[in-house]
């Protein structure tokens, strides 16, 4: 309850003299050749694509979204460990005015937590970490930017190399922060907070029922 309403007390109410950065990864991204990147149209027939594919490899990227401005920070690495998110930092450090405070919201992955980077954070006052809670990366608005590079260039691309991959994922930010437009955030915590409590006791019932099936065996 806490860090839902610190995480979007942020977004409803940003510090002043700060800047608010949603930071996250999409790991494991695949570079895929389709036989045919677009089956022939008809009318009433949706966009197809061929269902075969051949697997060139995966590439990571790291991105930081700025609630104010829209604008994106993003670079792709081969692996998505520690050692790969604390480059990142030292991407975004060179990026943003220094004499600005950065306010970070992430999740609780295992790669934001190691002592390589709460060391490099402990060194730097001016960076503050907000953590979303527990299965709650939809509270993080940078997995909206996620979906658009998704939907918009990685669903639809044919990728013949993680080269090529990277370089569309690079286009596809260059052209965003051309004209970059902020995600408006409407839902208050409160709000929030009683939506997921309507659907859990809507739900306690069910679970109720479920685990009461388990323990007879049937």
């Amino acid at each position: 309850m806490a860090k839902v309403r610190d995480v979007v007390g942020l977004y409803v109410s940003p510090p002043a003299h700060a800047l608010v950065l949603c930071v996250d990864e999409k790991s494991q991204i695949q570079a895929l050749d389709r036989s045919q990147p677009m089956l022939p149209l008809r009318p009433g027939q949706l966009a197809r694509r061929s269902h075969d594919y051949t697997r060139h490899g995966t590439t990571s990227l790291f991105a930081a979204l700025d609630i104010a401005t829209g604008h994106v920070i993003g670079k792709c690495y081969p692996r998505h460990r520690a050692s790969e998110f604390r480059r990142f930092l030292d991407e975004i450090e060179a990026a943003v005015p220094s004499d600005l405070d950065v306010h970070l919201v992430m999740d609780n992955y295992a790669t934001h937590k190691t002592p390589l980077v709460r060391n490099w954070l402990a060194k730097r006052p001016r960076w503050h970490v907000h953590l979303t809670p527990t299965s709650s990366s939809w509270l993080n608005q940078i997995e909206r930017f996620f979906g658009l590079l998704t939907e918009r260039q990685i669903r639809r691309g044919i990728h013949y190399s993680v080269a090529a991959l990277q370089d569309a994922i690079s286009r596809f930010i260059e052209h965003h922060n051309a004209d970059p437009k902020p995600f408006r955030w409407t839902k208050s915590a409160d709000d929030i907070l009683a939506s997921i409590e309507r659907l859990c006791v809507r739900n306690t019932p069910l679970i109720a029922e479920t685990a009461r099936t388990s323990d007879s065996g049937h």
